[in-house]
């Protein structure tokens, strides 16, 4: 992840945003008394919230409990099933 002032970050605006685009990489933009922000490309924030909603609630604790199950070997493992094949059982 690269870090850049706002500074810096205002005098080569298009650029960087070119380079963040062209690299897919976050870029971190710090000011003098201020927390650094993040800039990043829409589909990486969209594909992090997604991630972020799955984690939480009943989805969440679901998906960390079969993460559990996969990490100490205790999942059950299935079989593909084609669609015909269902119809005949």
């Amino acid at each position: 992840m690269k870090v850049i002032t706002a500074s810096d970050l205002r005098a080569n605006l298009a650029n960087v945003f070119d380079a963040i685009e062209n690299d897919a990489e976050h870029l971190v933009v710090t000011r003098s008394g201020h927390e650094p922000m993040v800039v990043m490309p829409k589909s990486d924030y969209d594909a992090w919230r997604e991630t972020e909603y799955l984690s939480r609630g009943a989805n969440g604790r679901e998906l960390r409990r079969r993460i559990t199950e996969m990490e100490e070997g205790t999942h059950v493992q299935h079989d593909l099933v084609e669609p015909e094949e269902q119809g005949a059982a």
